[in-house]
């Protein structure tokens, strides 16, 4: 009485190749930790304490169960192959509870790995006394279990299948010819061990009952319905307790596989591949790790230089540098007049940093300084030069200071979320759950922590509007010069007048363009003071207007930095433990996965 017995195609597991398989499980579980939910990881942990535990016990013993339902036979089975009466047989609900196990070989050696899988001392015995020939001998390393009835109606004696069924290395399924059919055992049991074909044999017990050609009748519905179960690589083959002949094909396929020694490893693959098949819908399609794109930065920019008064402050830096620019070459009389008015700076309270003036500010990165935001991670001015501003603006020496901007307005907070949940949504958007979710929580994770970031940045890096070009020398002399010919004339008029006052003298002033001298020198160094003025009004306003583009430019700079620290960042990084946690799977799935770069 035979049936389908050879595994065709089977490949001897290679150790190193199941080590790093389980090494790429726990690589994934350190990537999805604190964002998978802790219940969808249990499988792939227990995975790994077991496997550990397996490796590291015994390598020369090959467990194998005998899992059946009440009245298969299992028992007697039991009994026939170890040829003594070991475990007790029964034909009524509810059989013994207890896992009996026979050790072909020494019981002390086997000692550990029984201990592990919860077979009690008194009920592990040795085959090695009765070692009667070389069939027998050809099994020395085999522990074989005897286990409880599947169907049992004690619920303590199913969980205690379940959890066996989880720790031995080879199940022979025992079933007889009237429940060889059972919807619990091909529902609950053999369909879940579809990945596990490798390390599942059923045998149609009791075949003795019946004729010959009913035996191949019932083989070939059991090879049905177990090709349905998706188990069409699993031996099927009829055993008899009674007839010792009919014990020789499972005996044979005990000691190949014991002789072997791959079915705790091919266990052990099965494990790795079912959990790796649980694990795959917690990733999707690659993602690039710098997957936040320019528009989203730029929008967090934009968002952050108003949550932080920039615009404000480019206002000030211009209204400061053109009152600066007056109060050393315009017009003598304005410029007094200019110190009744209060100081832009002095007004947001910020101070000027001396460390570079402003004719070194044409140096920025000319790619920052056309695109007026940040590039790729933010960083605006990544240039050479750019960095070089940055690095001398906002030295970390420096502490930081309180700025006068004014608060910020609930629709800027509005758009600063926007502009946050805008680069979440679109950096997390090819992600499945709970990855999607984990970039949004990043995204937000430190947004308390912004207003303080912004204002210690600004208020390291305000530009420096204290510096005086050359040119502005060229025209205050010239000022000076007309203020002194003009004042000269005021002088020399009221020297003259008061001569003639007192009849001193009634000398005629010399002439000038048809004009009297002094009249000349005070009417041309005030018109000349004016024009001067008005004539470096638009150069004036122009070099304004420069200073407050690379006000915008360090400062835009400075917040980007800080929204590269405190959201760009954490969302990267939650974009490279989901790539890390795709390959990881990929490796223990024995696939090569596709990188995104």
């Amino acid at each position: 009485m035979t049936g389908t017995l050879d595994r065709a195609g089977s490949e001897v597991a290679d150790v190193t190749a199941l080590i790093d398989r389980l090494t790429a499980v726990q690589r994934f579980l350190r990537a999805a930790d604190g964002i998978v939910p802790d219940d969808r990881l249990v499988a792939a942990h227990t995975l790994l304490e077991r496997a550990g535990d397996r490796l590291a016990l015994s390598g020369g013993h090959t467990v194998v169960a005998l899992a059946g339902s009440t009245g298969s036979g299992k028992s007697s089975l039991f009994n026939a192959l170890a040829r003594l009466y070991l475990s007790p047989v029964g034909v009524r609900r509810p059989t013994t509870g207890e896992v009996y196990a026979l050790v072909w070989g020494p019981l002390e050696d086997a000692g550990p790995l029984l201990d592990w899988i919860g077979v009690l001392p008194r009920h592990r015995l040795a085959r090695e006394s009765a070692l009667d020939g070389d069939d027998e001998a050809r099994l020395h390393g085999l522990i074989l279990l005897d286990l409880p009835d599947f169907d049992s109606l004690e619920r303590t004696h199913r969980v205690q299948v379940d959890r066996l069924l989880g720790l031995v290395d080879l199940v022979v399924w025992v079933v007889d010819p009237q429940k060889y059919a059972d919807n619990v055992l091909h529902d609950h049991y053999l369909r879940q061990f579809r990945r596990h074909g490798e390390v599942t044999v059923v045998v149609l017990n009791q075949a003795d009952r019946l004729a010959p050609d009913d035996v191949r009748r019932c083989l070939a519905d059991l090879r049905r319905l177990l090709d349905e179960d998706g188990l069409a690589e699993v031996p099927t083959l009829a055993t008899s307790a009674h007839q010792p002949q009919a014990l020789a094909e499972l005996h044979e396929l005990l000691e190949r596989e014991v002789a072997a020694r791959q079915a705790a490893l091919r266990r052990l693959a099965g494990d790795v591949a079912n959990v790796a098949a649980g694990l795959a819908g917690l990733v999707g399609p690659p993602v690039a790790e710098d997957a936040v794109d320019r528009g989203s930065v730029r929008m967090l920019t934009n968002a952050l230089a108003t949550t932080a008064g920039v615009p404000a402050m480019v206002a000030a830096t211009e209204r400061a540098y053109r009152d600066r620019a007056d109060a050393t070459m315009g017009w003598l009389p304005a410029r007094l007049l200019r110190r009744l008015r209060a100081d832009p700076w002095r007004r947001l309270r910020l101070k000027s940093l001396p460390a570079a003036p402003l004719a070194t500010g044409a140096d920025h990165s000319g790619a920052a300084a056309r695109s007026g935001a940040p590039a790729g991670a933010g960083a605006a001015g990544a240039g050479p030069a750019g960095r070089a501003t940055w690095n001398a603006w906002s030295s970390p020496d420096r502490p930081p200071r309180a700025t006068g901007v004014p608060p910020v307005e609930p629709a800027q907070n509005s758009a600063l979320g926007m502009a946050v949940r805008g680069l979440a949504d679109r950096a997390g958007a090819q992600l499945p759950e709970p990855w999607s979710a984990a970039v949004t929580r990043a995204a937000r994770s430190r947004l308390a922590d912004l207003p303080d970031a912004l204002d210690r940045a600004v208020g390291r890096t305000v530009p420096d509007v204290l510096g005086s070009p050359r040119w502005w020398w060229v025209a205050a002399a010239i000022q000076w010069l007309a203020a002194a010919a003009a004042l000269f004339g005021v002088l020399w008029l009221a020297v003259g007048a008061i001569l003639r006052a007192l009849v001193l003298s009634t000398a005629a002033y010399p002439a000038a363009g048809g004009l009297p001298l002094p009249v000349a020198l005070l009417v041309g160094g005030v018109l000349g003071g004016l024009l001067v003025t008005v004539l470096l009004r638009p150069v004036v306003g122009f070099a304004a207007r420069r200073a407050g583009v690379r006000a915008d430019r360090v400062l835009r700079f400075a917040v980007a930095e800080v929204g590269r620290e405190y959201v760009v960042a954490p969302v990267r990084q939650v974009l490279h433990r989901y790539a890390e946690a795709r390959e990881a799977l990929a490796a223990a799935r024995g696939s090569a996965p596709a990188r995104q770069r």
